[in-house]
């Protein structure tokens, strides 16, 4: 598989990781202002997602969903902390904690694609740029 293959399938499991973990969480948050913080979270995922779809669909390629496995464990995970607490703090602590391993695995990955086409960057940037910012958006609630 070609790298610009690899790196735009990379760009949109990680949206969608993101989506699933909003799907994941959304049923325990109670007040609008977060609904609605989450539900635009999720729209900004699924922009991205929709486009590493078409850049994908342009080199002939396309989408590998996050496995089920992952999707699994991630429903899990959610469900067992929010338990414990589910509290507005909780849910963002675990929001910021996806999203700090969002941005740590797309830095690395844009450090190891190199000379890919610059549409391809521009995105796994967007991507970046978008997790720290719902880091700080959620700040608020902790």
């Amino acid at each position: 598989m070609d790298k610009e293959v690899e790196f735009l399938k990379y760009i949109y499991q990680n949206a969608k990781m993101g989506i699933e973990g909003i799907d994941d969480i959304k049923k325990h948050i109670e007040t609008d202002e977060l609904k609605e913080l989450i539900a635009r979270q999720k729209s900004e995922y699924e922009s991205i997602a929709n486009d590493a779809i078409l850049l994908l669909n342009k080199s002939g390629a396309h989408e590998d969903d996050i496995s089920a496995l992952s999707k699994a464990m991630s429903y899990m995970m959610v469900n067992m902390k929010m338990l414990k607490d589910d509290s507005e703090s909780n849910i963002a602590k675990l929001m910021i904690e996806g999203s700090n391993k969002g941005v740590i695995q797309i830095t690395e990955k844009i450090n190891s694609y190199t000379n890919v086409n610059p549409k391809i960057i521009k995105l796994a940037k967007k991507l970046l740029a978008t997790e720290e910012h719902n880091i700080e958006e959620l700040k608020i609630y902790l």
